[in-house]
């Protein structure tokens, strides 16, 4: 546990990748297996749920502390971090302690204390806390709140391992993939030179784009370039091997339950296929709004009603897998050529190999002249792909690319035809040209501090927008886009301009305005304002308007209607 602790202050100490990546290429060549199984799981983003109630471990805290309630809370309010506050305010209790591993810690001590009863929780936490030295109680204490993080991504855990093992980093990337469970030998088989990979359910690391930051001009020929539409959905990959289908999304959740028409359409895939595409909500002929699909994300249960009122298609616009071998070192446009092969014979089979609906056929031609990100779809399967935007020059391309809120879809993708298929975000080869996001300018009515290195910022801000009677009605809520000295004025502001306080919300005064970015926006009941909006984000502060000036719910419904 105390390697593990060394470890996690190592990375959260620098902002330099070499250095991180050393941090854990040496703690992977001296920890054991099981406990550098478990490390492996906690860095890329795998964490266990919360073991222990929040309130339970303020209080228990609080008395072990020898101090009130009241003092813990202002600490907690001032740090920000249940487990750091926790680590920081326990005394470091005397007597001997023994370093177990990590593994103790996690299977023996972690796992089984959501199954106690409240009296037996609370003796094993104190237990926990008074063994473990203020270093290693911060890390257990993320462990227990389901809040561990740190500032590492997968690709740089894998350089570690790679580095450690020898094994190429895509063939390491590819076994972190799918589920999996920490052990020893898991690990031993992550790092074998012989390792068979034979678990069916596997996904592919998926292949990621940059967003376009050059010319059009300097990607050279068009000719060289494959463009089509940026859709805006779930990104999956659809698995077919020794009879079985597997649908896994690209945070490596395995969703196969959750959209039943993938898997019919899996099971008229041959052996053997793996399949890179976007599931999107599917209706008249058309891809509808990300919203949506949202109305079937997280339901464990799918009523026959939400799947005829969502039906769900997934358009193909990658193959990285056929008949058992690995394609994603072929050129985009050998994949291409086989995919539309494979999407052709798909179709055509004889009705009882397919689940018919009312999705589309990527081969033949739509009727609407306007409908062009449909252009060669009609009714005769779940299986789409995604059809080529045309175009003979890049104007004629940036021209085609204004038409892409109109059809739902979020840009255009760029994809060189000679590219492979690679691991994570490369630049050069993949590239996604959204569009520009919608804006409204919006005034600041609340405010709330952040968490972790923010936790003493006033840095998440709801904003509000005119209502019909002239009043500032919540409109939406924005953490990021902008900087350090800008959250820095905004929180000495909200500091001396608080009107009121309910409990970690501050409500300020309406004098701030900001421009609000965003990709999208439907009606909902479920907002004061009657409208809820995707991945808004401050695009910059308005110092040049007042309040007055800030866009009204009038004018956001107008935008509303011409999309």
């Amino acid at each position: 546990m105390k390697a593990f602790a060394n470890l996690y202050r190592s990375i959260d100490e620098t902002n330099k990748t070499n250095e991180k990546v050393a941090a854990m290429a040496r703690y992977f060549r001296e920890a054991p297996p099981d406990d550098a199984a478990w490390t492996v799981h906690f860095l890329i983003g795998r964490r266990p749920k919360r073991a222990a109630n929040s309130t339970r471990m303020q209080e228990l805290a609080a008395h072990l502390a020898g101090i009130p309630p009241w003092l813990f809370g202002e600490s907690y309010d001032a740090v920000g971090d249940l487990a750091e506050t926790i680590a920081l305010i326990l005394p470091q209790f005397p007597g001997e302690k023994a370093d177990k591993p990590l593994t103790y810690w996690v299977e023996e001590r972690l796992l089984k204390m959501p199954g106690l009863s409240e009296d037996d929780q609370v003796r094993a936490l104190a237990e926990d806390w008074i063994e473990l030295d203020p270093s290693e109680r911060f890390v257990y204490n993320k462990l227990i709140t389901g809040a561990f993080r740190v500032g590492v991504s997968q690709e740089l855990v894998v350089r570690a391992i790679a580095q450690v093992s020898g094994i190429p980093a895509p063939v390491i990337a590819h076994r972190l993939m799918g589920d999996w469970t920490p052990s020893a030998l898991f690990y031993e088989g992550l790092l074998s030179e012989q390792s068979d990979d034979t678990d069916v359910s596997r996904p592919y690391p998926f292949c990621l784009a940059h967003s376009l930051e050059q010319a059009l001009e300097g990607l050279g020929p068009i000719e060289e370039w494959h463009a089509e539409w940026k859709w805006d959905g779930i990104r999956a990959q659809l698995i077919r091997r020794e009879g079985q289908s597997f649908v896994w999304s690209r945070g490596e959740e395995l969703i196969t339950e959750r959209f039943p028409e993938m898997v019919d359409v899996c099971e008229a895939l041959p052996n053997g296929t793996v399949i890179d595409g976007e599931i999107l909500a599917w209706a008249e002929g058309k891809p509808q709004k990300f919203m949506a699909l949202q109305r079937r994300i997280g339901r464990k249960l799918l009523s026959k009603k939400i799947l005829q009122e969502v039906p769900a298609v997934i358009v193909a616009f990658d193959i990285l897998e056929y008949a058992g071998e690995d394609l994603r070192e072929r050129p985009y446009v050998e994949r291409r050529r086989l995919l539309e092969e494979l999407v052709d014979a798909v179709n055509t089979a004889p009705p009882d190999q397919l689940i018919l609906g009312e999705a589309v056929d990527p081969r033949l031609a739509s009727d609407d002249p306007d409908d062009s990100a449909t252009d060669g779809l009609a009714s005769t399967s779940r299986l789409l792909i995604s059809s080529r935007v045309e175009a003979s020059t890049w104007n004629e391309l940036a021209l085609k690319r204004e038409e892409s809120r109109n059809l739902n879809v979020e840009g255009l993708m760029l994809k060189r035809l000679d590219s492979p298929y690679l691991v994570g975000r490369k630049k050069g080869n993949w590239w996604k040209w959204k569009i520009e996001p919608l804006t409204v300018d919006a005034v600041l009515i609340y405010a709330q501090r952040g968490s972790g290195k923010r936790a003493s910022l006033y840095t998440d801000y709801t904003f509000g927008v005119w209502d019909d009677d002239g009043k500032l009605v919540p409109f939406a809520k924005a953490y990021s886009g902008l900087t350090d000295e800008e959250i820095r004025r905004v929180d000495s502001w909200v500091r001396r301009n608080t009107k009121e306080k309910f409990g970690p919300v501050r409500t300020v005064e309406p004098e701030l305005v900001m421009e609000l970015a965003f990709e999208g926006i439907q009606v909902s009941n479920r907002h004061k304002s009657g409208l809820a909006v995707r991945f808004p984000r401050i695009l910059r502060w308005r110092h040049d308007k007042k309040p007055p000036d800030a866009d009204s719910l009038a004018s956001v419904r107008e935008m509303l209607k011409a999309i």
